[in-house]
């Protein structure tokens, strides 16, 4: 494995001087496949895209494509890869593709993670298998993938990046659907911010079918960030390469990650604002926010998350999925559950988001009355009615000022969703 990384950040000279080092070594052939993250992903991709092209095209390559590994996440435009990649254009040599994890003709079907394995990893609460799907382009005739990704507390796998990005980033609806419901049978709680957990263990399962049939030669370069503003500081950059090499890299990635991306209070919070960067343009990636303040005691009882974002106008892209979410509302995982049991079909991975977001709390069947801890609240383009219908709670914009939340119990994040929150080690002691 080649490292670099520095936890107060990495200059552009020595980050530009390693990335030049390491594809050096690799010999591209004729054509190759790069994975890169998605327009959601504030990332150093833009460093590594144009060196990657020159250097590569110089040992010989002379096709490259870059797929967009989205997830359910809407597509990219031209404008938006070039960017993504630090590109003012791109010549006869270069396409963008976008995964469409959606169409099952853009998609190939390799296997399934077993029954058994399934039901061990989130303790008997789910009982099938889960059929690994995946963008067929993989199975082309590449000599060289290389997969850009980033790591940083994840609720859904614990940190992300590494082998996340072929399982499920560029992966089908079956797969999409079941990670996304095992990991929130085991509970964001348990995965959160863990190097090692039941959700990257199903990750890994699946990601083992895709590698097994693999006839190209595999690179993982797992980037680690943080930000200052709108400027990204690179904290790390790990290259390695086949399956394990992937699992080397992630691990020594989440490490830097848990130096750099967690923050500790000393007190539960009463009121939290999360302003959300403009690149989250819908609740779907906003719910970010809440995912990252639910780590045990650092909400109080009955305290509120505000998602402060004027810009916010949809809860999804895709007509379908939005559909889903306004059709069963934020609500707890057992009155979520109870729900899909019923009338209401919806996808698991849509249910899993509204559990994620609504986060923990106490639904009784009898009653029919529904407790959460905490109070979950939008402060965006999203109108009052529409949040009321969907179970949220809802603060006019232009009326959410910083000086309102200073104070014990009260909290202003400038970088909604990018960091995850946790009482200090000192306060769980005690």
């Amino acid at each position: 494995m080649r490292v670099i990384e520095n936890t107060k950040g990495i200059d552009n000279h020595r980050l530009d001087s390693f990335i030049v080092s390491v594809l050096e070594e690799i010999d591209p052939g004729k054509r190759l496949l790069v994975i890169i993250p998605d327009y959601t992903r504030f990332d150093f991709t833009y460093r590594i895209g144009p060196l990657l092209i020159d250097i590569l095209k110089k040992k010989g390559a002379i096709k490259i494509d870059f797929l967009n590994a989205s997830g359910t996440h809407r597509m990219m435009t031209n404008i938006e890869f070039l960017a993504k990649l630090g590109l003012k254009k791109k010549d006869k040599s270069i396409s963008f593709y976008n995964h469409k994890y959606s169409d099952p003709s853009s998609l190939v079907d390799i296997g399934s993670i077993s029954s058994d394995m399934v039901k061990e990893k989130t303790r008997g609460q789910l009982l099938e298998p889960i059929p690994v799907t995946v963008n067929k382009l993989i199975l082309s005739d590449y000599s060289t993938i290389i997969a850009i990704s980033g790591t940083s507390p994840h609720e859904a796998s614990g940190y992300s990046g590494g082998l996340k990005i072929f399982f499920p980033g560029i992966s089908g609806p079956q797969v999409i659907d079941l990670f996304h419901w095992a990991a929130v049978l085991v509970g964001i709680p348990d995965i959160l911010g863990t190097v090692d957990n039941n959700a990257r263990d199903i990750i890994n399962e699946g990601s083992k079918l895709i590698f097994n049939k693999l006839k190209s030669d595999v690179f993982t370069f797992n980037m680690v960030n943080s930000e200052k503003g709108d400027n990204v500081i690179p904290n790390g950059l790990y290259v390695d390469r086949g399956y394990d090499g992937f699992v080397r890299a992630y691990k020594a990635a989440a490490s830097i990650s848990s130096k750099v991306h967690i923050k500790y209070i000393e007190r539960p919070l009463e009121k939290v604002v999360q302003v959300i960067p403009r690149y989250f343009d819908e609740i779907w990636t906003v719910a970010k926010g809440s995912f990252k303040l639910q780590k045990p005691g650092v909400m109080a009882k009955g305290g509120e998350i505000i998602l402060y974002g004027p810009h916010i106008k949809s809860f999804h892209s895709n007509k379908k999925i939005e559909k889903e979410l306004k059709e069963i509302g934020y609500h707890c995982k057992d009155l979520v559950c109870r729900l899909l049991d019923s009338e209401k079909k919806i996808s698991r991975n849509s249910a899993s988001h509204l559990i994620n977001a609504a986060g923990p709390g106490i639904f009784d069947p009898t009653t029919g009355k529904e407790e959460l801890n905490f109070k979950l609240t939008l402060a965006t383009g999203i109108t009052k009615e529409v949040c009321k219908s969907v179970g949220l709670n809802y603060r006019d914009s232009k009326d959410i000022k910083r000086s309102d939340f200073c104070g014990p119990g009260r909290l202003w994040i400038e970088e909604g969703g990018k960091y995850l929150y946790m009482l200090s080690k000192k306060k769980e002691r005690s």
